[in-house]
């Protein structure tokens, strides 16, 4: 038993030995596209991309992306705040890197998701989102992704599987999770929270009940993870989920 605890220590210090080296990599292999745009390359073919936005009572802050490359052609997770942005993203993936988008992924309703959708249904690009996003697209006149899933939903792009997951309502009631599993990448969007966070952040349209379970259920079908990216802040490993689990407890212990 006691040699078992060892084994298991020991491989978790070589998981957070890699994910270390992970983040060194990210700072020192940077895209600055320009003061509110960059791009970290976190593994082969996949980028974190990072946009500045300023609102109100919330100040300057960063939102986080996904970009995935294969064979010439891009897959987005998440788009910046606005068309703009995004435009001058695509651009920079088009000229840079040397890829077209072809889909994007939308974790939640939220513009730090799917601001730019408007932009690449001008381009053409399939969008995929999850049923309740898509309703709240109706109800907010938003534009409305081109496809959608209820529980669960595999894709492949380009020989590669992408897995994409409703585990239930947290920080918002549609959000998803996305699984590179060629890459044991796994973003959790802005239902999981980065370590730096001291609380659950943005709760305007939270489902703090359901939160905590969301992300255990999310915890227990990705323990392969190596990676973990959350919609804010700094990406790392699977302490994101166990971080979020412990804020999402407190915050429903206090409501009750």
């Amino acid at each position: 038993m006691i040699l078992s605890k060892i084994k298991q220590t020991s491989l978790l210090n070589i998981f957070l030995l890699i994910i270390t080296f992970t983040l060194s990599a990210q700072e020192r292999t940077r895209y600055v596209v320009n003061e509110d745009i960059h791009l970290y390359k976190i593994h082969d073919s996949v980028y974190l991309h990072l946009t500045w936005d300023t609102l109100g009572s919330f100040g300057r802050f960063s939102s986080n992306g996904i970009v995935f490359i294969k064979n010439g052609e891009a897959l987005i997770i998440d788009t910046p705040m606005d068309n703009a942005k995004t435009e001058i993203l695509v651009n920079f993936i088009k000229d840079s890197l040397n890829a077209n988008v072809k889909m994007l992924l939308i974790g939640h309703y939220h513009d730090d998701c799917l601001g730019g959708l408007k932009h690449l249904q001008e381009l053409k690009v399939e969008s995929v989102a999850n049923i309740r996003t898509a309703a709240k697209c109706i109800e907010l006149g938003l534009p409305k992704p081109s496809v959608t899933f209820d529980k669960s939903l595999e894709l492949n792009f380009n020989g590669e599987k992408i897995v994409c997951d409703y585990f239930g309502g947290g920080h918002t009631p549609d959000n998803i999770t996305i699984w590179i599993p060629s890459r044991n990448i796994l973003f959790g969007g802005c239902l999981v929270k980065s370590l730096d966070s001291k609380n659950l952040g943005n709760i305007a349209d939270a489902v703090i009940s359901d939160w905590a379970e969301t992300v255990s259920k999310l915890k227990e079908s990705y323990q392969s993870a190596l990676i973990v990216v959350p919609g804010h802040g700094r990406i790392g490993g699977p302490e994101l989920l166990t971080h979020t689990i412990e804020l999402a407890t407190a915050a429903k212990n206090k409501e009750n």
